[in-house]
Formats: C-alpha cells, structure tokens, sequence
C-alpha cells in the first residue's frame, strides 16, 4: 500500500507540521472503519482523567487495529470529538505520539457525549 499526503499550497490555508489537507491511498486490499473508541478499561468504566482516557483510546485503538491484522502505522483518517476545546493540545500531543509523528488527515470537533465522564472520542480509518 501507498500513502500520498496532498496539500495544495494554492489557495487554501497551508497544512501544519502534525496534519495534512487529504491522504490519497494505493493498492489497498481492505479499509477498517473504527467506531468512535472511547478512553475506557476492559471493565467499562473511564480514565479518571484527561491524560489516561487518551492513553486508554490509543490502547483500545491498537487493540481494534490488531484484530483486524493492522496498526496505527495503517491509520489514514482520524476525527477526535472533545467534550472542552481545552482538551485540543492534549489530545493533539497524544495523536503526535501514537502516531511517532506521522500527519495524516484530522479533524477535531467539540462535541456533548453521550456519558459526562467521557471526555474525548476517537474514530479511525485505517486501510492496509
């Protein structure tokens, strides 16, 4: 599989260093759509706090990514839903991490989930 990042520099708002405009992929065999994973233990219950519930996504992520054979390296779309526009660093800062780095398309929207105690959501696409 290939990835090509296209980030026009013509007439749009230049890509920052951790995101691209758009993520064109070749010679893919399957894509995974992963639902919005939240920042919960196997038990169900939430992190405590920002900071795990990221680490908690990011290890339900890979978790998801495994069983269907892939890992973070085959994520090419990423949408985080924060429940504080405070979260945004925080959670850009994890992404940066659990990605070593690698910028692949995003979005971030400030949303009210479904349970008070969740804090951020994340939904993946990843193709391989």
């Amino acid at each position: 599989m290939e990835t090509i990042a296209h980030n026009p520099s013509d007439g749009i708002y230049p890509a920052s260093a951790d995101y691209v405009h758009a993520m064109e992929v070749r010679g893919h065999e399957r894509v995974l759509y992963v639902a919005g994973t939240m920042g919960l233990h196997p038990d169900g219950t939430p992190g405590s706090t920002l900071a795990e519930q990221l680490d908690l996504i990011w290890a339900n992520i890979a978790t998801i990514l495994a069983s269907a054979g892939m890992t973070v390296d085959d994520i090419v779309r990423l949408t985080s839903y924060l429940t504080d526009p405070a979260h945004a660093g925080a959670n850009a800062e994890a992404r940066r991490v659990a990605l070593r780095g690698r910028a692949v398309p995003t979005t971030a929207i400030v949303v009210q989930t479904l349970v008070s105690e969740w804090l951020v959501e994340i939904e993946v696409v990843a193709a391989a």
